[in-house]
């Protein structure tokens, strides 16, 4: 294969792929709808291809509610809910759903195109396998984790469960966006310094450290239990916060001690990124340059939209909005820094991919 077409074909591929990379995006929007709006368990069942259809007539709807009416949360929890009411948590678990599949449909579509039409290099196959596999584990997750909330006594998915499928989404967005990047040319002109790329690493780390305590903070609800700011309900640190036995749960499970790492870690995180953001400021890169900026600006919005999200936990509509901005701006975040961390790769990408 000359290089000409080997440059076609790269490309190809990966446009492909950076349109999977918007599917996920737009999905984990829809994914932090989905939770805002307490409407994960609206669809009690799993059924891959007839679950593709709304409810089509109005004994269909009836039947869907009473299966509603079944859980807990709705026991407890919305015991007044209308069949209005229901239509509407229902259509976002449905929308969150069947996005799921559209994009399952558009990664098959593209892989058998690009097989028959012999576009993908046979170092390339291995990795898409791996691609599937991530794409099938992340759904195989949502549903146990809709199932942690559809158990006696469980009025909502359980904060572990959410913060795995939350987790696993963010590893199937980054293993896609570092294939796709690792296509085109344009991310071969690499910034080959390890002080820089220790940097990066470090703040990827901070990072995920981070996202797993937001999944915490979203699936105990943990705004809810101290929605002040600076203070966390007048305490630096609140007394509660470790009444959890034994003393490791609280650590996991506690509410307000969740709520006080998140916080930490957030300031944490703004003042390394202050950092490498000075560190950083005479180096001659424009396409890390570029992303490098955008990375700090995102986290001091994230900061800012934190603190809003914490101090609107009380009010539903506020907290819908604001959370998923949060959320979307915790993705913008990951992006940036697994394409800072590409631009920092001191090697090109195996000749398996680009040859």
């Amino acid at each position: 294969m000359n290089s000409s077409t080997l440059l076609k074909n790269n490309k190809q591929v990966a446009n492909w792929l950076m349109i999977g990379v918007v599917m996920i995006v737009i999905q984990f929007v829809l994914g932090a709808v989905t939770r805002l709006t307490e409407s994960g368990l609206s669809i009690t069942e799993w059924k891959p291809v007839s679950g593709a259809l709304p409810p089509l007539h109005p004994a269909a709807w009836q039947l869907e509610f009473d299966k509603y009416k079944l859980t807990d949360q709705f026991k407890y929890v919305h015991p007044g809910f209308t069949l209005s009411d229901f239509k509407f948590i229902f259509f976002w678990e449905w929308f969150h759903r069947l996005w799921a599949r559209t994009m399952g449909l558009v990664f098959l579509a593209g892989f058998i195109y690009f097989l028959v039409k012999r576009k993908f290099n046979r170092g390339m196959i291995i990795p898409m396998v791996i691609l599937f596999l991530l794409g099938a584990l992340q759904g195989a997750i949502g549903w146990l984790m809709v199932k942690s909330g559809l158990v006696p006594e469980k009025y909502f998915v359980g904060h572990v469960e959410l913060t795995t499928h939350f987790i696993a989404a963010m590893v199937l967005l980054a293993y896609v966006l570092w294939f796709a990047m690792g296509l085109q040319p344009a991310m071969q002109q690499k910034l080959v310094n390890r002080h820089i790329k220790n940097w990066v690493t470090g703040l990827l780390v901070l990072v995920f450290i981070q996202l797993i305590y937001g999944g915490f903070m979203a699936g105990l609800r943990a705004g809810h239990s101290a929605p002040t700011w600076p203070s966390i309900n007048g305490s630096f640190f609140p007394a509660d916060a470790t009444e959890m036995a034994p003393p490791g749960i609280n650590f996991t499970s506690n509410p307000l001690m969740v709520h006080f790492i998140h916080r930490g870690m957030a300031y944490l995180l703004f003042t390394v990124t202050l950092l490498f953001f000075i560190k950083t400021r005479q180096v001659q890169h424009k396409l890390f340059m570029k992303y490098r900026t955008l990375f700090c600006v995102l986290i001091l919005v994230q900061v800012v939209l934190g603190v809003l999200t914490v101090l609107n936990s009380p009010n539903p509509q506020a907290l819908v909005w604001l959370g998923t901005l949060h959320q979307f701006t915790a993705i913008m975040i990951v992006i940036c820094l697994v394409t800072l961390l590409k631009i920092t790769s001191s090697k090109t990408e195996p000749d398996r991919i680009l040859k």
